[in-house]
């Protein structure tokens, strides 16, 4: 796998490549680069490598990190943050009240990323590394924390994909680092000219209610820019925020067709990816196109999350 460089977002953000589940492109670690250096999101415990490199890459030690910030703790986000931490000597990681537990005993995340990725585990995210307590810091709607002389970061509590969720409002960009409540963007199709953004409805605290809220007030916050923890960002915030309100609004019918028909999560993925499918053929993307391989991963984890929610 060769290791990319570091994408410049701005003159102070840059996105590393974490390589998720071996992909390009599928999650990556923002780097803040304030007076205090900050990271948003770590990715699992794998893609550490390519964030160490990334950060060599951009002139940083270990020891200038600051600030890691999780923007909620599924293990593709917060996975390898116990490991990154033990080799950033001065740094805290920053977590929603409802995940910070989950941090110093991952124990129940492990479980439940097991049941979901099944033999894949050990491969996909093993080691799990608690974090001491003292080394956590929670931040929750209203908080802020100041990284550089003009640079104040805001916290959102965002749930709708995840109860432990928040986002975080960086005003130099006018940006928010969304993580997965507003959805996914696909940055394989960006290069044709095909913006797609899908929601993310993984199991088991998907919210429809609490999603589209979210939607809501960040297109009331007329934003300049949305950073996704998949994969990068848009400079066109309201027509992304359109589209997953869209799709959000296809995938709960979806889910209530397939569920009153006892249908199972396989079965709901296959419809959600036909629906994925017939867009795109309109959009003249070819059904062999690599976007798949993210495409039909997304699509059996999010019905997964749905199929659990309507059986709530």
């Amino acid at each position: 796998m060769a290791e990319k460089q570091p994408i410049r977002l701005t003159d102070r953000i840059h996105l590393i490549d974490g390589f998720d589940l071996g992909l390009p492109e599928r999650t990556g670690t923002y780097v803040i680069s304030e007076k205090e250096l900050t990271l948003v999101d770590t990715g699992p415990s794998s893609s550490i490598k390519h964030v160490k490199k990334g950060l060599a890459a951009l002139g940083f030690s270990l020891e200038d990190v600051k600030y890691i910030i999780v923007t909620h703790v599924h293990l593709d986000h917060s996975g390898g943050a116990g490991l990154l931490l033990q080799d950033c000597p001065n740094a805290k990681v920053i977590v929603h009240p409802k995940g910070a537990r989950h941090l110093s005993d991952p124990s129940r995340l492990i479980a439940g990323a097991k049941m979901v990725y099944k033999e894949q585990f050990d491969q996909l995210f093993d080691p799990i590394i608690a974090i001491p307590e003292d080394r956590l810091l929670v931040k929750t709607e209203g908080d802020q924390l100041e990284i550089g002389l003009n640079c104040r970061l805001d916290f959102w509590d965002t749930p709708g994909h995840a109860n432990h969720h928040f986002s975080i409002y960086d005003p130099v960009s006018n940006g928010l680092f969304a993580g997965d409540t507003v959805g996914v963007r696909y940055d394989q199709l960006v290069r044709d000219g095909i913006d797609l953004f899908l929601p993310s409805t993984s199991p088991n605290q998907f919210n429809p209610e609490k999603m589209h809220q979210a939607i809501e007030r960040m297109t009331k916050a007329n934003l300049d820019t949305i950073y996704y923890g998949h994969f990068g960002k848009t400079d066109h915030p309201k027509l992304a925020l359109q589209q997953v309100k869209e799709w959000l609004k296809i995938f709960v019918e979806e889910g209530n067709a397939a569920f009153t028909s006892n249908q199972n999560a396989n079965q709901l993925a296959e419809r959600l990816l036909e629906r994925v499918r017939k867009y795109l053929q309109l959009q003249d993307v070819n059904d062999d196109h690599e976007v798949y391989d993210y495409i039909r991963v997304d699509m059996q984890v999010s019905a997964m999350g749905i199929m659990h929610t309507f059986s709530k």
